[in-house]
């Protein structure tokens, strides 16, 4: 029923007009173009895993969804730039591990609160984790790694991503709940990792399966165990963590999207069905698992900030126990 121009402000005055406001603005949304920021330089799997959203909300939304790359600061400085954009469904970020919870877990100066400065959409994927060793290591199994790490201490170096990285936390707790003692070699970045990774200047690396796939492949690294609910159809014949009874190891990362907080319920509402319905077509499932990623639960806003808190605390107790923090 129409609203003439008296009753609006007395709506308004009276505090009824906000669900109408809500509602008038989800059916308007989107109505302009979107704007995608993804954390990290171009290249690596978060931009892989974000570009591939967009292009296909773009077309589920019916307007342009446009990947804007703000990188640095292990992904800080493109996340603080959505906790401060207008609420308003056009400025998105790509979520990671590494943004919104290790950073959190590690750096007590970030500008940005993992959990309060946003309101989580859904996740785009989860990927497999997998402990990697180049090929001139004399090991083929997980066994055969403990084994001879054991016999030989400190031998062998570890490649991370850098202090307080996904993949130096976890090789943390591997040679905790391993004992072997591996050094570790921190880059900037885990591309220049996996360069030496490669190159055999390091041997040993804690990586997400859809950088690592072709490498692994073409015999240049060996998959040694996966981080995954089950063993992944690429890698069939590797163990997950959880079969080699080391279950807390056995944690996927993942990609999804999150609004600046106090972004309306019914756009985030809006979002998310989007999303699951992209999740659901048969094309994009298939280009997922092509690209050494897995197809994500159905995970509502809710449930992902559940996970997001509680993989915080998560990594703070392994960082916790290891001395791990970046001011």
């Amino acid at each position: 029923m129409p609203i003439n121009r008296r009753e609006f402000v007395g709506l308004a005055a009276a505090g009824s007009l906000a669900p109408w406001v809500h509602a008038h603005a989800a059916d308007a949304y989107p109505s302009k173009p979107i704007t995608l920021v993804v954390p990290f330089t171009p290249g690596g799997s978060v931009d892989n895993s974000g570009r591939l959203m967009a292009d296909r909300l773009s077309r589920e939304l019916g307007v342009p969804v446009i990947v804007d790359n703000k990188g640095g600061a292990g992904g800080a400085l493109g996340s603080a730039f959505v906790a401060k954009a207008k609420p308003d469904g056009y400025t998105l970020v790509v979520a990671s591990q590494s943004t919104h919870v290790v950073n959190p877990a590690v750096n007590p100066n970030l500008p940005y609160d993992a959990v309060k400065d946003f309101a989580p959409i859904t996740l785009i994927d989860r990927l497999a984790n997998v402990l990697l060793v180049n090929a001139s290591v004399p090991v083929q199994t997980f066994a055969d790694l403990v084994k001879y790490a054991q016999a030989n201490p400190g031998k062998l170096n570890y490649a991370s991503a850098g202090v307080g990285s996904v993949s130096h936390l976890s090789m943390e707790l591997l040679k905790t709940q391993a004992r072997i003692h591996v050094t570790h070699i921190p880059y900037r970045g885990a591309g220049v990792a996996l360069t030496d990774l490669l190159a055999g200047q390091v041997q040993l690396a804690w990586n997400n399966l859809s950088s690592n796939l072709p490498n692994i492949r073409n015999g240049k690294l060996r998959a040694l165990a996966v981080a995954a609910p089950q063993r992944v159809p690429q890698l069939p014949s590797v163990p997950t963590f959880a079969e080699l009874k080391l279950p807390d190891l056995n944690l996927t990362s993942w990609t999804g999207l999150a609004a600046p907080a106090h972004t309306p319920d019914v756009i985030i509402g809006r979002l998310y069905s989007a999303v699951r319905k992209v999740l659901q077509d048969p094309a994009t499932q298939a280009t997922w698992v092509e690209r050494g990623m897995m197809v994500p639960e159905d995970v509502k806003p809710q449930a992902y900030q559940a996970e997001i808190v509680e993989r915080i605390k998560f990594y703070q107790r392994i960082a916790k126990a290891n001395n791990i923090v970046i001011e």
